[in-house]
């Protein structure tokens, strides 16, 4: 999974290139750690919804685009030095994260935040919750009367509860639906669903109005002719939500 991370000195000289020959390559920063949304296939090469979506927005926009790989704690800070030009992350839209940097519209629209538990009577209102760090359901859990313990990767934090180190997970319920299921009744959902977020949307730099521009272009092109739907059945199920 870890086998197309970019050393620091590739992503320089990739970055120095694309900057001055004006996003003739344009790097589309993921974490590829979020399936659907985004992992590393067995090829270990980026995959998932984002991926297969991604490509087709660049050749609407008749760009020419790359991949990079990136850890979601340090994935808005590396866009903003300029280490790759896009985020397409499974990143909710939101006011915080709109002020440090710019999106395009949405292209998966808002859906719920979900629980999961070992058990159905496990605590996720009082007891020890698992987050990714830097999400909105990390937000949302702080502001509440839970216990927040975060985690870097989605992964570590469904290990929090098979391993008892916390009594739930609060996560996008897209990710957790196919883990559920998977698990054999190993996890559960518990509580309620919680609306979070405006959306996910593809991150980029706020001076890069003109890219943002072909970007959103290509969206609205897709929700048109319905093929943004059709990629969203594809890889999320008949009963997700659609444009």
């Amino acid at each position: 999974m870890k086998s197309i991370l970019l050393s620091t000195a590739i992503v320089a000289i990739t970055a120095t290139f694309a900057a001055a020959d004006g996003h003739s390559v344009v790097r589309m920063g993921t974490e590829g750690a979020y399936a659907p949304y985004n992992f590393i296939n067995d090829a270990g090469e980026v995959d998932g919804f984002e991926r297969e979506l991604g490509d087709e927005m660049c050749a609407r926009a008749e760009l020419t685009c790359e991949w990079v790989k990136n850890d979601w704690d340090s994935i808005i800070p590396n866009l903003v030095s300029s280490n790759y030009d896009t985020i397409m992350a499974g990143m909710s839209i939101t006011d915080e994260r709109d002020e440090v940097i710019d999106f395009t519209q949405d292209y998966f629209p808002p859906t719920a935040s979900a629980y999961v538990g070992a058990a159905d009577g496990a605590d996720w209102e009082g007891g020890v919750v698992a987050a990714q760090t830097a999400t909105i359901q990390a937000g949302h859990i702080a502001e509440g009367g839970a216990t927040l313990v975060e985690f870097a990767t989605p992964e570590e934090t469904v290990a929090a509860v098979r391993n008892g180190e916390a009594d739930a997970v609060f996560a996008d319920a897209d990710y957790l639906a196919p883990l559920v299921e998977a698990s054999g009744g190993e996890l559960v959902f518990i509580g309620p669903d919680v609306p979070l977020g405006g959306g996910v949307g593809m991150g980029l730099r706020e001076s890069d109005a003109e890219l943002k521009g072909k970007f959103d272009a290509a969206i609205t092109a897709m929700k048109a002719d319905g093929s943004l739907n059709a990629l969203l059945v594809k890889w999320f199920g008949e009963d997700t939500a659609q444009y």
